[in-house]
């Protein structure tokens, strides 16, 4: 599975970014689809999930209520819409595809993913 981010950018802080993930097809049945973010000198984080086999989503809680999660069948694509950005969000942002193995797909290691993107980087200026 090839998967390719897009959307990143610079932003003031209270404005909005949405990311894409074109993924070019999974061989799982019921596989996950999960953005996760690393800034520098920080552990690599689970933001938000999206299961292929019911749409259910799943968001840290510390981008609850910002964030949104959602899906193009058709155009094999995730996005990931992101409102009121503040200065702890800047990081580099990348999808990645796997196999479902939480109900809660926040709480799957990045470790069960399979495939990566190349990442899109995401500055918040304040």
């Amino acid at each position: 599975v090839q998967l390719v981010e897009s959307g990143g950018g610079l932003v003031q802080a209270g404005g909005s970014l949405r990311l894409s993930c074109a993924a070019s097809g999974s061989t799982f049945d019921d596989y996950t689809i999960g953005w996760f973010r690393q800034a520098p000198g920080k552990e690599r984080e689970a933001v938000s999930c999206i299961r292929s086999i019911d749409g259910t989503t799943n968001y840290a809680d510390s981008v609850k209520g910002r964030f949104t999660i959602s899906r193009a069948n058709a155009k094999n694509t995730v996005y990931l819409q992101m409102n009121s950005l503040k200065p702890e969000d800047p990081a580099v942002y990348s999808c990645s595809e796997g196999p479902t193995v939480l109900d809660a797909c926040i709480y799957d290691s990045a470790s069960s993913y399979v495939s990566w993107g190349q990442g899109t980087q995401v500055t918040v200026s304040s």
